[in-house]
């Protein structure tokens, strides 16, 4: 194969390499926690496709992800063009529990993300309303959607983020901690989660 071939994957991996060391050594929290705010947002909200926001999530739910990635128990993997990268194991691997906790805390204080200030689809958004209520979304994630303890806060959540871990959770590929999502996505077919997702996004 040609160097063509293997560019990209050489690439991705030393994005990796190079976040995951600055993390490891750096000096002050604020360096370890730079790169996070990098791809995630440094004002709580993600501008990156499919990176999720994580401001306003509760610090358990944070605490619980972040264990979930150092243990490999949780995979973070993303397509950058035609290659896959996987990053959150590779950042948390040195992470203590005091790291965990510190970093979960640190983050649940960022504001939540702002709702879209778009002109929404009133079908669309009509649509993802009646799904919230049939499927009973907003017993577990309050009625606001903010979640609590190990529930996370989806309201104004990135739109592709969203559609990405429902389609996860409903096709078995992202596990919650006891089935609860793919059993309730289960029957919710694509044109439905792209509705959920667009509601969600767009959350009042």
């Amino acid at each position: 194969m040609s160097f063509s071939f293997f560019a990209p994957r050489i690439v991705a991996a030393m994005v990796v390499l190079f976040a995951a060391t600055r993390l490891l050594f750096a000096d002050t929290f604020s360096e370890r926690m730079a790169p996070c705010l990098a791809c995630h947002g440094e004002k709580g909200y993600s501008e990156q496709p499919i990176v999720p926001s994580l401001g306003g999530q509760p610090a358990p739910y944070l605490l619980i992800q972040l264990y979930l990635f150092r243990e490999n128990q949780r995979a973070s993997t993303y397509r950058k063009g035609d290659h896959m990268v996987e990053i959150m194991s590779e950042m948390t691997k040195g992470f203590t529990d005091d790291d965990l906790r510190r970093f979960s805390d640190f983050l649940s204080r960022l504001p939540p993300p702002p709702r879209l200030h778009d002109t929404p689809d009133p079908a669309r958004m009509m649509s993802g309303r009646k799904l919230i209520s049939e499927h009973r979304c907003n017993s577990c994630h309050n009625l606001d959607l903010t979640g609590r303890e190990s529930v996370p806060h989806i309201a104004n959540q990135r739109e592709d983020f969203l559609a990405k871990t429902m389609r996860e959770y409903r096709d078995n590929i992202r596990h919650g901690y006891d089935g609860v999502m793919a059993s309730v996505l289960a029957p919710v077919n694509d044109q439905q989660i792209a509705d959920l997702a667009y509601y969600i996004a767009r959350f009042q």
